[in-house]
C-alpha cells in the first residue's frame, strides 16, 4: 500500500523547507518502511540546504531518528512490523571490504560518498505533485514514513524513549565514538575540542568517559560554555578573546599541545588550527565536522612528518548495525546522558524554527 503522509521537502536550495502531502511506496525486497517518532536536526541537513555538502534537489533531509516499523519487504528476517528501531545512514552490509575490517566502518554501500539521493536499488520511494522525491543519505527522516534498506536500520529496546534515543542515530554516537573508538582517547590525557554543539558536546562526554585529565572546549559562540562544563569540559576558550591564533593559546596553555584534539564545525581553517595545536610528535587530531565541498586545505608537510596523526571518523567508528542498539542499552542502563543534548522540542510542523534556532546557535 501506498501511504500518504506529511514530509519536509526542500524544492531547492537556500529555500526554507515546504511540508507537503507525499506518498511513501511500500517497501521492495530488503528494505523496511518506518514510521517516524522524532527526529534531531544536524548541521550536515542544514550544509546540503546552504550548499556545503552536495545533493540532488529536490529531497527530504534528515537523518538522526528513531520509529517504529509499519511494514517489511520480501526477505527481510531481522526485523518485522512494530520493532522500535533507528535509521543508519552509514549502512552495515557486512560483506564490503570496510564491513569485514576490524579498523573500519563506512560500508561501502553508503551515500554520502556518491551523493546519489536514491535507494541501493537507483530508485525513489517518494514522490510528490508527480514528481519523484531524493532520498538523503539512505535515511530521510523529516517525513511521518520513509523506507531504508534492511542495512541501514538497527532494532533497539522497545522500552527506550524514542525522542530521545533518536539522538544516537547521529550526533551523539558521531560525538562520542570519535572520543572512544577513532581517537581512543586515554586516562589522564588531554584535549582540545572545536566547537560545542551536539555533537562537540558529546565529544567532549566521549574525552570525559575515557578518563581524559583535561578538556578544553573551544568555540566562538561563549553561551555554550556552561553546558560544556556541565558534560565534563575543564577549560573554556573563546578564540575571540585572544589576538594571536588559537592553536598557539593551546600550546601555551598546555605547555606541549593537545595529545587529542577534535574539530567538530566543519571549517577548514579549524582543521588546520586542531592539527597545528596537538603535540608536535604523538598528538592526534580527529576530522569529525562535514567539510565544506569543494574546498581544500594548505598545510606545512612538516606538522605530520614529526609524527602527528590526522583521521577522520565518520559516524564515531561505530559499526552501525551492531553498535546502535549496544548503545541504546547503555543509555538504558545510565552510562551516559542525552538530555542535555536536547534544547528545544517542537512539533514537525515548526521545522523551520528549529533550522533558525540551529542557525542562531541556540
Amino acid at each position: 500500500q501506498v501511504i500518504k503522509c506529511k514530509a519536509a521537502v526542500m524544492w531547492e536550495s537556500n529555500k526554507p523547507f515546504s511540508i507537503e502531502e507525499v506518498e511513501v511506496a511500500p517497501p521492495k525486497a530488503h528494505e523496511v518502511r518506518i514510521k517516524i517518532v522524532a527526529t534531531g536536526i544536524c548541521r550536515s541537513d542544514d550544509h546540503v540546504i546552504t550548499g556545503g555538502l552536495i545533493m540532488p534537489f529536490p529531497i527530504i533531509l534528515g537523518h538522526e531518528a528513531a520509529g517504529v516499523v509499519e511494514s517489511v519487504g520480501q526477505g527481510v528476517t531481522s526485523i518485522k512490523p512494530g520493532d522500535k528501531v533507528i535509521p543508519l545512514f552509514v549502512p552495515q552490509c557486512g560483506e564490503c571490504s570496510s564491513c569485514l575490517s576490524t579498523k573500519g566502518n563506512l560500508c561501502s554501500k553508503n551515500d554520502l560518498s556518491s551523493g546519489a539521493g536514491l535507494m541501493p536499488d537507483g530508485t525513489t520511494r517518494f514522490t510528490c505533485k508527480g514528481k519523484a522525491i531524493h532520498h538523503f543519505i539512505g535515511t530521510s527522516t523529516f517525513t511521518e514514513y520513509t523506507v531504508v534498506h534492511e542495512s541501514a536500520v538497527a532494532k533497539i529496546d522497545s522500552a527506550a524513549p524514542l525522542e530521545k534515543v533518536c539522538l544516537i542515530g547521529c550526533g551523539f554516537s558521531t560525538g562520542y565514538g570519535a572520543a572512544v573508538q577513532t581517537a581512543k582517547v586515554e586516562p589522564g590525557s588531554t584535549c582540545a575540542i572545536f566547537g560545542l554543539g551536539g555533537v562537540g558536546l558529546s565529544v567532549v562526554m566521549g574525552c570525559k568517559a575515557a578518563g581524559a585529565a583535561r578538556i578544553i572546549a573551544v568555540d566562538i559562540n561563549s553561551d555554550k560554555f556552561a553546558k560544556a562544563k556541565e558534560l565534563g569540559a575543564t577549560d573554556c576558550v573563546n578564540p575571540k578573546d585572544f589576538k594571536k591564533p588559537i592553536h598557539e593559546v593551546l600550546i601555551e596553555m598546555t605547555g606541549r599541545g593537545v595529545d587529542y584534539s577534535f574539530e567538530v564545525i566543519g571549517r577548514t581553517e579549524t582543521m588546520a588550527a586542531a592539527l597545528a595545536c596537538c603535540q608536535y610528535n604523538y598528538g592526534v587530531s580527529v576530522i569529525v565536522g562535514v567539510p565544506p565541498a569543494t574546498q581544500k586545505i594548505t598545510f606545512d608537510p612538516m606538522l605530520l612528518f614529526t609524527g602527528r596523526t590526522w583521521k577522520g571518523s565518520v559516524f564515531g567508528g561505530w559499526k552501525s548495525k551492531d553498535s546502535v542498539p549496544k548503545l541504546v542499552a547503555d543509555y538504558m542502563k545510565k552510562k551516559f546522558v542525552l538530555d542535555p543534548l536536547i534544547t528545544h522540542t517542537l512539533p514537525f510542523t515548526k521545522i523551520n524554527e528549529g533550522f533558525d534556532l540551529l542557525r542562531t546557535g541556540k
